[in-house]
């Protein structure tokens, strides 16, 4: 694997995200609304409309097609809403075009200049591709909103990726094979009868990360059978927004409107047997549903918004990282043994 200093990948971004919509008003207005981004663009052509909104590094495209044979329209039909286009920055987008498609890429369209900006894209997996996007180095991107008072100062941590039994392993190869991608964590979780194998790639740049999990078919089906079999295949399961004081966040966007999962209360039972909080008080954390976990680089925290599209196939998550460079997977375990003694609870005084 190239060393970044050698690679046509050196300093990879997340330049934008793409979402794929049936109604765009309504999707820019969640955002806009309930995790206090701004609109920044606003296109329309006759076969889609589009509206830009984001703050700081985040820039968000939603996506809804006007006509039925435009991509947007076809991806619906097949996934629903969902990311279907995850934009990398690079500083040269025609070599890192020609680069990916000569490793193995399918191209889904060469590179094109409009006002200064060159883009290209290639095929990710399944329905996702990925668009190389060059910004002239002497100005700014595009505004992606003002400052406010109510900014939770998200920025985008990773993406979860939901993938079919045996086609993990693929679609790792092809992003430490084509973009230069390293593996920097890996487990297999097991819960109850289920069981999911997972592997982190990331770019070397350490900008751009990717938490690619598969079901083990040889368990019971689980929550990832699930999201294959409503999205209609692999796909993206949510994007994580981080944050640098949860609590804060959680208050912010509930305020605005927004819903989050709840959590067992037998979970914060147990917590302080678990982790020795750095920062957050398990009160804090119950009264919010927002979860704790700890690798050997710290701790963090996270919590999950309810889906919010039409096959509950979609949704965001906020985290905190205090050194933590992991991604909660310590949770699964803790959530699934409270929800057990729960039941047990309910059955021992029944």
């Amino acid at each position: 694997m190239a060393l970044e200093q050698n690679s046509v990948y050196t300093g990879m971004r997340v330049d934008h995200v793409r979402f794929f919509v049936e109604d765009s008003a309504s999707a820019a207005d969640l955002w806009t609304r309930g995790y206090a981004l701004s609109e920044f663009q606003r296109i329309e052509d006759g076969r889609s409309r589009t509206v830009g909104v984001g703050r700081g590094d985040i820039r968000f495209l939603v996506t809804e097609p006007r006509v039925p044979d435009h991509e947007a329209a076809i991806y619906l039909s097949r996934h629903g809403d969902g990311v279907a286009d995850i934009g990398l920055g690079v500083a040269d987008a025609r070599t890192a075009f020609h680069e990916a498609v000569s490793r193995g890429a399918v191209p889904l369209h060469g590179p094109t200049e409009d006002d200064g900006v060159v883009t290209a894209r290639v095929l990710a997996f399944a329905d996702v591709a990925h668009t190389f996007v060059q910004r002239a180095a002497s100005g700014p991107l595009p505004l992606a909103g003002s400052p406010s008072a109510h900014d939770i100062g998200a920025a985008v941590d990773h993406f979860a990726v939901c993938l079919p039994g045996g086609q993990l392993d693929s679609t790792v190869a092809f992003y430490e094979e084509v973009l230069d991608f390293r593996v920097v964590y890996e487990e297999k979780i097991f819960v109850g009868r289920q069981s999911m194998n997972s592997k982190v790639v990331q770019s070397t740049s350490g900008a751009v990360t990717f938490t690619l999990i598969e079901p083990d078919l040889a368990k019971s089906p689980g929550q990832i059978d699930t999201f294959l079999r409503d999205h209609g295949g692999a796909g993206i399961q949510h994007v994580a927004l981080r944050v640098p004081d949860i609590v804060r966040a959680v208050d912010q966007v509930q305020a605005a409107g927004v819903q989050f999962l709840s959590t067992p209360g037998r979970y914060y039972d147990r917590l302080d047997e678990r982790i020795d909080l750095e920062r957050h008080s398990v009160e804090d954390l119950r009264v919010r549903g927002i979860l704790a976990d700890e690798d050997h680089d710290g701790q963090l925290f996270q919590i999950f918004a309810k889906p919010v599209s039409q096959r509950n196939t979609f949704f965001v998550e906020l985290i905190e990282r205090l050194g933590a460079t992991t991604f909660g997977s310590g949770n699964i375990k803790a959530l699934y043994e409270a929800v057990m003694q729960s039941h047990d609870a309910i059955e021992g005084a029944a």
